[in-house]
C-alpha cells in the first residue's frame, strides 16, 4: 500500500518535475525558441491541474471519515472486570492493551481503530455509552483508558455481546488472545500507514458514492471516485496479504495463552452464532414488526442456545460447563448492557427508532406471549379479514360448491370457515374430464388474496415511524456510522412473497381460532419463535396443512388438523 502511494505521489509530481526542467533550460538560455516556450506554457499548465486534482484527492482521503461499527462502549467503571482480563491478557502476550472495549450484537470480535481525527471519540462514532463519560480522543474514556504511555492511541476491542453471556470467563479469555494480539502489529508504524490509507480511500470513495448530491457536485467529483478507487483496487492484493500476515502472527502469539482452551471455545462461538441468528430471526424479528423491542436479547440467547443443546442431546455434554462463572459477570450491571444492545440490534436489523417511545416500547420475555404473538396473530387475521372485504368475496350472491350447497357463511364474519372457503378449491364432478383450465378460478382468488395482504402489509409498514439517525455527545447526529442511506442497516430477513404471508395470515388465524374456541394459548419457542400452545405442550404440526390449503387449494388437512385440537372453525374470532 506505501508503495501503491509512493508511486501515486510520483506520478503527480512528474507534470511538475518536467515543468521545472524547462523552465530552468529557459532561464539557462539553453533550451530557448517557440518551441520550448510552447512547451513550458504547455506543460507547466497541466503540471498545475494534476497538482491541484492530487492536492484535492489527498484532502479529501485525510479529512475523509472512516467508516466504524455502531457498538455500545463500555466504560472501566461499569465493567472492571472484563478490562481487568483484557489487561491482563495484553501482558501476557507482551502487546499493547485496547484503548478502549465496546459490545456490538453480533457473533465477531476485532480491533477498531478510531484514531481518525475525523472520527472523534469512539462513543461519537459508534453509538451510545453506557455511562454516558465524557470521552477522550481515540476513544477512551476519561481517567479510564487500559492503555497508558505516548504514542497513538491503541485500536477499540469490539466483543460480540453473545459472547458475553454464553461463554464462561476462561472461554472469552482464550477467544480474545488472538485479537488483543492483534494490538501487536497495529502499533507498526508501516502497518498503521498501510491501513490509515486504506481507510482514507474507501471513506474518499464513499464520499464520491453518497446519495443527493446535485448534478454540480457529482460531476465535480466523478474524477476523485475513480482516481480512489483506481488506487483501492491497486491495494486490493497488498491489503489481503498483510492482513492475512497480521492475523497469523496474531495468531502464533496467542498460542501461548490458553491454546487448548481455545480449541474447545471455538465450538461455543459457532453455536453462539446459530443461536443468535434464530434468536434474531425466528423471535425478536416478529416483535420488532409490532413495534415492541426485547429488551433482553442477550439473556435470550442463552435460553436459545440451551433448548438447542436439548434437542440435539448435547444438553449432558454442557452441563458442566454452564456451572462455571458466565463472561456476562464481568459486568457491574449486565442488564442495563443488555437492554442497550437490544435497542442498538433492533436499530441494525430492523431499522427502528433510536429510542424508546409510545409506538417503540421494549417487552419482557415473559410477556413476550401475549404482548407480541397474541398480538401478531390478531393483527394478522384482522388484515386477512380486510382484504377479504376488499376483494368483496362474499357479496349479494353466495357461492356454491359441486354439490349446490352454499359454501359462503355470514358476510364480512371473521371466521376461519370463510378463510378455508375461499382457498379451496372447488371440486370437480366425477362426471366431467378433467382439463386444463380446471381450478383456475381459485388460483385467481388466492394469487389476488395474496397480492392483497403483501400491499396490505407494505402500507402498514410504510405508515410506522421514520427511523432517524442516532443522538450523540453534544447533540451532534452519528452521521459517520449511520450516514445517510436507508435503515436497516443489516436487514436479516429477505423480502418475502405474497405467497409467503398469506400463508403466515393463514396460520395466524387458526391460532386466533385455537385460542378462542379451544383454549390454546399463545407461546414462545426459542428457537421457533411465536407458538402455538395446546394443552400446555406447543404444538409444531400446523405448517404442512396450512401449506396444503394455500399452495394446493386442499383444506383436507387442515380441517382434520382442527378437528383434531377441537377447533371450531364457524366461530367468530376477536380481532384486534
Amino acid at each position: 500500500m506505501l508503495r501503491v502511494r509512493s508511486r501515486a505521489l510520483a506520478v503527480s509530481l512528474l507534470p511538475a518535475a518536467v515543468a521545472v526542467v524547462l523552465l530552468v533550460g529557459g532561464a539557462s538560455g539553453r533550451l530557448t525558441g517557440a518551441g520550448w516556450d510552447a512547451a513550458r506554457w504547455a506543460v507547466s499548465g497541466v503540471a498545475l491541474v494534476v497538482l491541484l486534482v492530487a492536492l484535492v484527492v489527498s484532502a479529501v482521503i485525510v479529512r475523509a471519515r472512516p467508516a466504524v461499527t455502531p457498538t455500545v462502549e463500555l466504560s472501566e467503571s461499569s465493567a472492571p472486570d472484563l478490562y481487568r482480563l483484557v489487561r491482563d491478557l495484553a501482558e501476557r502476550l507482551e502487546v499493547p492493551a485496547p484503548s478502549a472495549i465496546a459490545l456490538t450484537p453480533d457473533c465477531d470480535s476485532w480491533l477498531e481503530d478510531r484514531s481518525h481525527p475525523a472520527a472523534g471519540s469512539a462513543v461519537v462514532a459508534g453509538g451510545p455509552s453506557v455511562t454516558g463519560a465524557e470521552p477522550l480522543a481515540g476513544g477512551a474514556v476519561a481517567g479510564e483508558s487500559i492503555r497508558s504511555g505516548p504514542g497513538a492511541p491503541a485500536p477499540v476491542l469490539v466483543i460480540g455481546s453473545p459472547f458475553l453471556w454464553w461463554m464462561r470467563v476462561a472461554e472469552l479469555r482464550a477467544v480474545l488472545a488472538p485479537v488483543v494480539a492483534g494490538t501487536g502489529p497495529a502499533a507498526h508504524p508501516d502497518i498503521a500507514a498501510a491501513r490509515r490509507f486504506v481507510r482514507g480511500l474507501d471513506a474518499a470513495v464513499a464520499v464520491t458514492a453518497e446519495p443527493g448530491r446535485g448534478v454540480v457536485r457529482r460531476i465535480a467529483l466523478a474524477p476523485l471516485g475513480r482516481i480512489s478507487r483506481l488506487l483501492l483496487v491497486a491495494c486490493r492484493e497488498h491489503i489481503t496479504q498483510l492482513e492475512r500476515g497480521v492475523a497469523a502472527a496474531a495468531s502464533e502469539r496467542a498460542r501461548a495463552v490458553d491454546y487448548g482452551l481455545r480449541i474447545v471455545a471455538q465450538e461455543q462461538v459457532g453455536l453462539a452464532y446459530a443461536g443468535w441468528d434464530r434468536l434474531l430471526t425466528r423471535v425478536a424479528l416478529p416483535a420488532w414488526r409490532m413495534g415492541r423491542w426485547p429488551s433482553r436479547l442477550d439473556a435470550g440467547v442463552v435460553s436459545a442456545l440451551t433448548e438447542l443443546s436439548r434437542r440435539d442431546r448435547l444438553a449432558n455434554e454442557f452441563a458442566s460447563r454452564l456451572g462455571e462463572r458466565p463472561a456476562c459477570d464481568l459486568l457491574e450491571e449486565p442488564g442495563t448492557v443488555d437492554g442497550t444492545i437490544s435497542l442498538l440490534a433492533a436499530r441494525l436489523f430492523h431499522g427502528g427508532p433510536a429510542t424508546p417511545g409510545p409506538d417503540w416500547s421494549p417487552v419482557d420475555w415473559q410477556a413476550y406471549p401475549e404482548e407480541v404473538v397474541d398480538r401478531k396473530w390478531r393483527t394478522e387475521a384482522a388484515r386477512l379479514h380486510r382484504v377479504l372485504d376488499a376483494l368483496d368475496t362474499v357479496g349479494a350472491g353466495s357461492r356454491h360448491d359441486g354439490t349446490g350447497r352454499d359454501r359462503t357463511p355470514a358476510a364480512g364474519s371473521p371466521t376461519l370457515a370463510r378463510v378455508l372457503d375461499h382457498l379451496a378449491a372447488a371440486p370437480v364432478p366425477l362426471t366431467e374430464a378433467p382439463g386444463p383450465d380446471d381450478g383456475r378460478p381459485d388460483e385467481e382468488r388466492t394469487d389476488a388474496l395474496a397480492a392483497g395482504i403483501a400491499a396490505e402489509a407494505a402500507r402498514d409498514e410504510a405508515a410506522a415511524p421514520p427511523a432517524v439517525p442516532v443522538p450523540v455527545g453534544g447533540g451532534r447526529e452519528d452521521s459517520g456510522a449511520w450516514a445517510e442511506g436507508p435503515l436497516p442497516v443489516f436487514p436479516i430477513q429477505p423480502p418475502r412473497t405474497g405467497r409467503d404471508l398469506l400463508a403466515d395470515h393463514v396460520t395466524a388465524m387458526v391460532c386466533c381460532a385455537a385460542v378462542d374456541t379451544a383454549g390454546a394459548a399463545p407461546g414462545l419457542d426459542w428457537l421457533d419463535g411465536p407458538s402455538l400452545l395446546v394443552g400446555g405442550k406447543r404444538r409444531s404440526d400446523l405448517t404442512g396443512p396450512v401449506l396444503s390449503l394455500v399452495e394446493d387449494g386442499d383444506p383436507v388437512p387442515l380441517r382434520g388438523w382442527l378437528a383434531a385440537v377441537g377447533v371450531r372453525p364457524e366461530k367468530p374470532v376477536r380481532l384486534v
